[in-house]
């Protein structure tokens, strides 16, 4: 099998289309024929090695769809050629490990390319907005980047709880199309006052639960909107990772949450649980949708990566194998 494999941090001209082992499952695990793997922002950063904790060798991708090829030891509730999908690393591949506990059936009105746009974006979502913050009906919530994969998902998840949602971009016609998906506030960070945006849309009161994943230059900004005793929930730093903000928050006791899935102890027992249970339901029945954006063959990963590092999708680039 092949799998796009980095060797060497830099730019795109590192990763290699290489052949790679055949991937044998363990116990627990399962190996699936990848159909359709969804591109992330932190793969770009993962290629350029800029992102904590990565080691090479390493073959890129977050998520994918596809089918069961083998299942391990221990793995009773898959079989070969069931359609799934998976949130996993090494997804950008022919075939691709998975934890079992990672890996769910796909519903069957969705294709391999909605079901890659899914794993990443919405259990990162989901883990923010509901396992963490516990949103709830009549809460104001903002979401940085509501176009992209998180955001649109938190989008649409704080929606369905009954929330207010707010969502900042730094393109207008990403935020139009924010607004055509229930978006009730937009504001354009690049160009707007977005405190003052925000305090009047909200009467005053401010935000209840911010979905931060810019840092940078827009912290100082999410917490001043911020409305007493909300949450801020951090999972990304898309704008820089060295961030500084005023402490003066303590005096609204405003909570900042650095939050990653990968280390959480309730990611697997709690977010992926809920998410199971609660909202791949709602996939089923339309309600919720893994948004794509544009869909590229698997031989062109790097124009992939300069569609996400532009910035002009909205939802997921997806790739695909033939």
């Amino acid at each position: 099998m092949k799998g796009w494999l980095v060797t060497e941090f830099g730019g795109p001209e590192k990763m290699n289309w290489a052949e790679l082992p055949d991937p044998q499952p363990g116990p627990g695990e399962v190996s699936i024929l990848v159909k359709a793997s969804g591109i992330n922002f932190a793969e770009t950063r993962m290629r350029a090695g800029t992102y904590s904790g990565i080691q090479l060798p390493q073959v890129l991708g977050m998520e994918c769809g596809g089918l069961i090829e083998k299942v391990g030891a221990g793995v009773t509730n898959f079989k070969p050629g069931d359609r799934v999908m998976a949130r996993t690393r090494g997804s950008h591949a022919e075939k691709v490990l998975a934890d079992a506990r990672k890996t769910v059936l796909l519903p069957s009105n969705l294709s391999f390319e909605e079901g890659a746009a899914i794993p990443v974006g919405w259990h990162t979502a989901w883990h923010a907005v509901v396992t963490m913050a516990n949103a709830q009906p009549g809460m104001k919530v903002l979401i940085e980047a509501v176009a992209s994969s998180v955001g649109s998902a938190a989008l649409q998840i704080a929606k369905h709880r009954g929330c207010w949602v707010g969502g900042t971009a730094s393109q207008d016609a990403k935020l139009k199309k924010a607004k055509e998906w229930g978006c009730d506030g937009i504001y354009n960070y690049k160009t707007e006052d977005i405190v003052a945006r925000i305090k009047a849309d909200t009467n005053g009161y401010g935000i209840d639960i911010a979905c931060a994943t810019i840092g940078g230059e827009t912290i100082q900004r999410v917490l001043d909107a911020m409305a007493p005793h909300g949450k801020v929930m951090n999972y990304g730093s898309t704008g820089g990772r060295v961030v500084s903000y005023d402490l003066g928050i303590g005096e609204r006791n405003v909570e900042l949450i650095s939050m990653s899935i990968d280390t959480s102890k309730f990611y697997i027992p709690g977010t992926v649980k809920t998410f199971n249970e609660q909202a791949l339901p709602l996939f089923a029945t339309g309600v919720f949708k893994g948004i794509v954006d544009t869909v590229l063959p698997m031989s062109e990963l790097a124009k992939a990566h300069q569609m996400v590092n532009d910035r002009n999708h909205f939802g997921k680039v997806i790739m695909v194998n033939s």
